[in-house]
């Protein structure tokens, strides 16, 4: 929703390029979501003798990568301090588009009543003076010109601008980019690695197709390497199944014209707020073979080749495509085929299926669930 002009701009560009300096699609940010991985992993067996709830790891493990980007360390599984800003990041995802928020925004005089709008309130409270104290400690411990992390960079850039350039980078919009990274870079990521594990349990068979072909590229190597997926067709058509089927942001975000604009005969006054119907898309009978089941043959051609289908946009499109596809792809790839190389997962009751109904908010998490653990040989 940020007007576009210099501003966003550079804003982009910065993040972006910074990205890219600690990692972003290059071997090193490979290492790091492999060797988180293998934390999932021991979470995984310290359990494996009982249903399995894998909410806080999947969360924590995908969360660990943004972090280690944007703040320059990782959190282990049972710190409490963190898992509870997680939770409160998944409650504010769902509340924002509750009943209660609605209500505060059609009526301010509502923000004066006892209601449960203010939960809202108090639980980004909670977030933000978690992510300023974060910020505080990196202005007191920082080494000017040796940035460690994200937070590093832009203090440098905001040190620029002390020379008198008129630059949009200033404490509000760092404090913003940091709250965007980290929501962003934990919910949806960790939703979607959510929805696959539960995905790979209804269809056993599935699962198992997704397991022949790992174990065939990885041969006797530890665990698998993202230039690896150019040679599984089959898994890259689950996992891009899993994003279509399960459409994390259905809504994708807020976008804005920038001048009046006509579209199939109306007019579109500059600066209205359009949401995208990104699910249509996901469902479009005209654009699918199986629309409406989960079916990894959407993404396969005759010859069991993957294939582009221009209708496929979890992440967007346009100048406001999420900036982080590349890093959410590979995540997804290496943490998802970790989890297969070492475990099969399984329904608790094959005769009592979870329910498979999002929790619907900005994003399409699904409902808790708990699975069986059974180690691979």
């Amino acid at each position: 929703m940020a007007k576009y002009g210099l501003a966003w701009k550079e804003h982009r560009r910065f993040t972006l390029s910074t990205l890219r300096n600690f990692g972003l699609g290059k071997k090193s940010m490979e290492e790091r979501i492999s060797e988180e991985s293998l934390y999932l992993i021991q979470e995984f067996k310290k359990n494996q003798d009982s249903l399995y709830d894998p909410h806080f790891v999947l969360d924590n493990a995908v969360s660990n990568i943004i972090c280690f980007i944007v703040f320059g360390r990782r959190y282990d599984y049972d710190e409490t301090v963190f898992r509870n800003i997680l939770n409160l990041v998944h409650e504010h995802m769902k509340n924002a588009t509750g009943f209660w928020a609605q209500l505060y925004n059609a009526f301010g005089f509502v923000q004066y009543l006892p209601l449960p709008h203010k939960k809202i309130f108090r639980n980004v409270k909670i977030v933000f003076g978690f992510l300023g104290e974060v910020l505080e400690e990196h202005k007191r411990t920082r080494v000017p010109g040796q940035p460690r992390d994200y937070i590093d960079c832009y203090l440098e850039e905001m040190d620029k601008d002390q020379d008198g350039r008129n630059s949009s980078f200033d404490a509000e919009n760092l404090f913003t980019c940091m709250v965007d990274l980290f929501v962003a870079g934990t919910e949806t990521t960790s939703s979607t690695l959510e929805w696959s594990l539960l995905y790979m349990m209804m269809n056993p068979d599935i699962q198992e197709k997704c397991r022949e072909e790992i174990d065939k590229i990885r041969g006797d190597r530890e665990h698998l390497n993202y230039e690896d997926r150019l040679e599984m067709p089959y898994t890259q058509a689950v996992l891009q199944e899993v994003q279509r089927f399960a459409s994390v942001v259905p809504l994708g975000v807020v976008h804005a014209p920038i001048k009046d604009m006509q579209l199939n005969g109306y007019t579109i006054p500059k600066g209205t707020f359009v949401i995208t119907d990104l699910s249509s898309l996901h469902y479009d009978e005209s654009q699918w073979k199986y629309p409406h089941e989960f079916n990894p043959e959407n993404f396969l051609d005759k010859d069991g080749e993957l294939k582009k289908v221009d209708s496929f946009l979890p992440f967007s499109a346009g100048p406001r495509v999420c900036l982080g596809e590349n890093l959410a792809r590979m995540e997804i790839f290496l943490f998802f085929t970790t989890m297969l190389t070492h475990f099969e997962f399984h329904l608790p009751n094959p005769h009592s299926p979870p329910d498979l109904t999002p929790v619907f908010g900005i994003s399409h998490a699904p409902k808790r669930f708990k699975m069986k653990l059974v180690p691979r040989t």
